[in-house]
């Protein structure tokens, strides 16, 4: 029985299974006034994808786009964690690496040239927390796209695998994304992959292509799910006009290049940019002549815009007649590399990373955990961020005057991405007691700056002294499709990437892969030909990482002078009300008279930090005489607490007490207790037992 809503509409819905779960679509139940818009259900998490179109065309020269991912707080039954803010405000990091995960795989599925406005929204209403919410977020996007009539070239899907015992798995519960070495998201359409990002626990390359091929296929009823809902809405196909480059004109920057190009333009980097904007600003010129400054001026634009479509033609060109790149390298060669670590010498730790024209200055501080980021998000409770990579990327570094602002989704999505690559190598909070800031000041750009900013980070990190596991190197791949044929290229370029299909980061260590993004700009790819690039990654990968070792090999023995000292010591989780006392008492009497900071983990993990190490043991002994277990076998220095007639009792620990019986006070016998011992006295005793009921037995004869 169909369930009309409050105008007039049918409420409409269809279902499928995905990976075990059922899948339902529904639209005409909200969203009256949006272009398009369904409910999307998946389990207990609920989430509406809403799409806005404009009427009209825009007057820019970029598809005006945007797609958000918003997490609602009641979506999970919380209130948030911060003490004055309860609304939800800006985006987390967080929603914004999804925002960007759903917007990559459905941005290249519009045509070129389509300049109207479209804003896409997915707010998870309901969240089951067995699974995480972006697969059905990025479902529901797909779907309102697909009902706007837009030429929207999709439908999209995705899903997150895990490999749990060996075996892939998508919606991973909490418990099992801990256990698996995987965290691997694939979008793409029905006849390919569109989009690819990984984190991983050093795996093979074989073990991420094959992750590919299974979440590929496992995605299907999503597609063909959204396939069926637009049949039966049948939405009406929008009227729109594409922005393209003239023919005429087209022709005209043809001509006019023909010859200067190729070989011309086999430079280094930064002389080849400088040539092509030399080339550029002549084109310009000449064109304005042919047909009068005036109404040049209005044609500015579509000229320069054909003078670009013939650059990257050239570019193309050549990369599949000879071999050869912009900048006369081979299609595997990478561009010249420089490292050096040690530069800034109030930094704990810090490093120059530079390949070709791109580089990258990376400075590690470090902290007491203390100074972790706690971070609230809608998914889960709240956690610490004890290792946090930040990237920054002004505009001089492309040659630039830009306003200086707050990072963007670009900054946070590379700087996610190099942190992504050293977080399965970097020590437990148990082995290296710190909150590590890393910082990627970028210093020039020509081509991956989110592999430069690992490369410096791991190099800096080792220069702090931070006993990561393994180093850690990146590269930036790309490829061009010719007909069937692919091309992968090492160590892109900006002039390779804007001209090529695919671009794609691979960090790893020389055990295996530690992160992986890829984005096509073609609409879709079989996983066979993602299978043959990430392989084409490795011997680029092991190039860069032989030579970061040739600076420095291993992290540094000791720590910066200037980074704080830290010790730690493990207590019975018991014992933690000890240390803090009534209404933190006796943490704060600790703290102001050792000077010392101390941090108290739920575990039972202590860590004691201060300028030098006098100040450190002072803290950590009173912490020690606070939580000690007895332990048999063991001399204390104890004081007599009360003497009876068949011993006397010892206090050899806070709160702890032992008796000495009086056949144990001496080698000689003994009438009375009060003939050896007085109470308050302070005497040398040794455990020689804990019997069942948990009493302690002293001896003072035995310490000898």
């Amino acid at each position: 029985m169909s369930t009309i809503n409050p105008n007039g509409k049918e409420i409409i819905s269809v279902s499928t299974e995905l990976a075990g779960k059922t899948l339902t679509l529904e639209v005409n139940r909200v969203g009256f006034r949006t272009t398009a818009s369904v409910l999307v259900k998946y389990g207990d998490t609920v989430v509406l994808g809403t799409a806005m179109v404009g009427s009209k065309p825009v007057v820019l020269d970029y598809f005006p786009l945007s797609i958000d991912y918003e997490e609602k707080f009641y979506a999970a039954g919380k209130i948030s964690g911060s003490r004055f803010i309860k609304r939800e405000g800006r985006p987390s990091d967080e929603a914004i690496l999804i925002g960007r995960l759903i917007d990559r795989p459905i941005r290249p599925l519009f045509p070129k040239g389509y300049r109207q406005e479209v804003q896409v929204v997915a707010s998870v209403l309901s969240m089951d927390p067995n699974f995480r919410p972006d697969s059905v977020a990025m479902i529901a996007a797909s779907t309102a796209l697909m009902l706007t009539g837009t030429p929207f070239d999709g439908p999209v899907a995705g899903l997150r695998v895990g490999r749990v015992n060996g075996e892939f798995k998508a919606f991973l519960t909490p418990e099992e994304r801990e256990q698996s070495d995987l965290d691997l998201v694939v979008a793409g359409i029905e006849s390919g992959i569109t989009m690819v990002e990984a984190g991983a626990n050093e795996v093979s390359e074989d073990v991420i292509a094959d992750g590919l091929a299974w979440a590929f296929e496992q995605y299907q009823p999503a597609i063909q799910l959204q396939k069926e809902l637009v049949a039966k809405i049948a939405p009406e196909p929008q009227e729109y006009e594409l922005v393209l480059p003239n023919e005429d004109i087209q022709a005209q920057a043809n001509e006019w290049t023909e010859g200067k190009l190729g070989e011309a333009l086999h430079r280094p980097y930064p002389e080849r940019n400088e040539l092509v904007n030399n080339l550029r600003w002549e084109y310009h010129q000449a064109m304005s002549d042919k047909i009068g400054e005036d109404e040049y001026q209005s044609l500015r634009d579509e000229y320069d815009e054909a003078f670009t479509k013939a650059l990257h033609e050239d570019v193309r060109k050549h990369i599949v007649e000879s071999g050869t790149r912009p900048d006369g390298r081979k299609l595997d060669e990478i561009r010249p590399l420089s490292s050096e670590v040690g530069i800034l010498p109030r930094a704990h730790g810090s490093s120059l990373f530079t390949r070709g024209v791109t580089q990258g200055l990376n400075i590690v501080t470090l902290a007491p955990l203390s100074y972790a980021q706690m971070v609230d998000t809608m998914e889960q409770n709240d956690y610490e961020r004890r290792y946090m990579h930040h990237y920054n990327a002004p505009g001089y570094t492309v040659g630039e005057v830009r306003r200086l602002g707050s990072p963007g989704r670009r900054e946070i999505g590379h700087g996610y991405l190099a942190e992504r690559a050293l977080i399965p190598v970097l020590p437990s909070e148990e082995e290296f007691p710190y909150a590590i800031r890393s910082v990627t000041e970028i210093m020039s750009q020509n081509g991956s700056t989110s592999m430069a900013a690992t490369c410096s980070s791991c190099l800096a990190l080792m220069d702090a002294g931070v006993p990561i596991k393994r180093p850690v190197s990146g590269i930036a791949m790309g490829l061009m499709m010719d007909g069937d044929t692919p091309y992968v290229l090492s160590d892109i370029a900006d002039a390779e990437d804007f001209a090529g299909d695919m671009d794609f980061k691979v960090t790893g260590t020389e055990k295996g892969i530690t992160a992986m993004q890829m984005d096509m700009k073609v609409h879709g790819l079989p996983v066979s030909i993602l299978r043959q690039a990430i392989e084409g990654a490795k011997p680029g990968r092991a190039h860069i990482l032989q030579h970061m070792l040739t600076t420095l090999a291993a992290p540094k023995p000791t720590l910066s002078p200037y980074a704080p000292r830290i010790e730690k010591i493990k207590i019975n989780p018991d014992k933690i009300g000890a240390v803090i006392g009534k209404g933190g008492e006796v943490i704060n009497k600790i703290t102001k008279e050792t000077g010392a900071e101390i941090d108290i983990k739920d575990d039972g993990l202590i860590t004691v930090a201060a300028a030098d190490t006098a100040k450190i043991e002072k803290a950590l002994d009173w912490i020690r005489g606070l939580t000690e277990e007895p332990e048999v076998g063991k001399i204390y220095e104890g004081t007599v607490v009360s003497i009876k007639e068949f011993g006397a009792f010892v206090n050899i620990l806070p709160g702890i007490d032992g008796m000495v019986h009086i056949s144990k006070l001496s080698n000689e016998r003994v009438e009375k207790v009060e003939d050896v011992l007085h109470e308050g006295q302070v005497v040398k005793v040794k455990l020689t037992g804990i019997d069942e009921r948990g009493r302690l037995s002293l001896s003072i004869k035995d310490v000898e």
